[in-house]
């Protein structure tokens, strides 16, 4: 009974299992949560102010205002959360492109990539002191625009991604120079966490063709963690978490280990996971100020454990004993995060929403093992 009601919990949050518009992809979304979401989204990717910017000055002319530093990805307070707002929009547009939004987040896309803007893009990326700007994170998601980019069948889609491919060369050659040099991972579950990076980028590089870098990441991944044990993820979440070290990096190892190896990981990562089907074995995360842009992370913590959750389960055999526990926690994970969605503190709203497109369009079930 505790099982079924967590599951049945969950699906009131989200909604019928097939969504409004037939398209079966879209997993647990429909039409009515992915307009609420493109909302928000559209409502920050051009709102320039207030912004938080991670920038290295070398000089006077660096002070300018962040549209023109990065005349793309200048909304949604911060350069990363500007990047996954247009991811979202992309995302939903490709799934329910019928929808009432769609023509509005359309014209928001085509605003952004063009040309000139991507040509302002790529110069402040090689400006003096940058090389490490937003890595892994806001890289990773970068790479995650295109690649949606890249999977929609549609021609202005695809001239998008033509317009943002220049920079997806500079991503991977940055990847590229410093995965051989980086000794240990970043076990955080803020934006310089490892594991968080690696499996978005790495879900990119497969897609692309890109093999030299999934051949990198794959064995850097296994380096870090294939003899990793017990996980202490009874420590989590610290206090300004977004995203959990342990499951995060279980969610990663499913895509390099082979398939028959990973429940015999998985089972040494995390030996405390249940068999019983109960929830409580993984308490949410608690905001009880959501205007604190710090303390808001614990909303996403939820919503990014629940996709690592979905995405484990996924991984494991049909009759492994463990799905039922590891489903109960993703429901009351899913039900929580969705529950803090909203338009009411700008701290939270401007990229709450990528997350929650994360989990209940399906995408943590796209990426495989090897």
């Amino acid at each position: 009974m505790m099982l079924a009601g967590m599951i049945m919990a969950g699906a009131m949050v989200l909604g019928a299992a097939e969504n409004s518009s037939g398209t079966g992809e879209a997993g647990m979304l429909d039409a009515r949560a992915a307009e609420r979401f493109a909302a928000l989204a559209l409502g920050c990717v051009h709102r320039e102010y207030p912004n938080k910017i991670a920038h290295v000055m070398i000089s006077d002319e660096d002070a300018l205002p962040p549209r023109e530093l990065t005349p793309i990805f200048y909304g949604c307070f911060d350069w990363h959360s500007a990047v996954h707002g247009h991811w979202l929009l992309a995302r939903l547009t490709r799934l329910f492109p019928d929808a009432p939004f769609a023509e509005q987040a359309r014209a928001a896309l085509a605003q952004s990539f063009t040309h000139e803007n991507m040509a302002g893009e790529l110069a402040y990326f090689e400006g003096e002191g940058r090389a490490s700007f937003e890595r892994p994170y806001g890289l990773a998601w970068y790479l995650q625009l295109t690649a949606e980019l890249r999977a929609w069948d549609d021609p202005q889609a695809q001239e998008w991604a033509q317009v943002l491919a220049p920079l997806e060369d500079v991503i991977e050659d940055r990847f590229l120079t410093w995965l051989p040099n980086l000794v240990y991972p970043v076990r955080s579950g803020t934006h310089n966490q490892t594991a968080f990076g690696f499996a978005l980028t790495l879900d990119w590089a497969r897609a692309a063709g890109r093999e030299a870098l999934a051949d990198t990441l794959a064995a850097k991944s296994r380096a870090f963690h294939l003899e990793d044990r017990a996980c202490p993820i009874h420590y989590e979440p610290s206090g300004t978490d977004f995203l959990s070290p342990c499951l995060m990096a279980a969610d990663l190892m499913r895509r390099v280990i082979p398939a028959e190896d990973y429940p015999g990981w998985l089972a040494a990562f995390l030996p405390g996971i249940p068999e019983d089907g109960s929830a409580d074995w993984l308490a949410p995360g608690v905001v009880l100020d959501p205007s604190d842009g710090h303390l808001v992370h614990l909303d996403g913590v939820n919503l990014s454990r629940a996709w690592n959750l979905q995405g484990i389960a996924a991984s494991l055999p049909a009759d492994d004993p463990r799905i039922d526990s590891l489903r109960a926690a993703e429901a009351v994970h899913t039900q929580e995060g969705l529950a803090a969605v909203s338009d009411e503190h700008y701290e939270g709203s401007h990229w709450l929403a990528s997350f929650a497109v994360y989990l209940v369009s399906g995408k943590a079930r796209e990426a495989a093992a090897p």
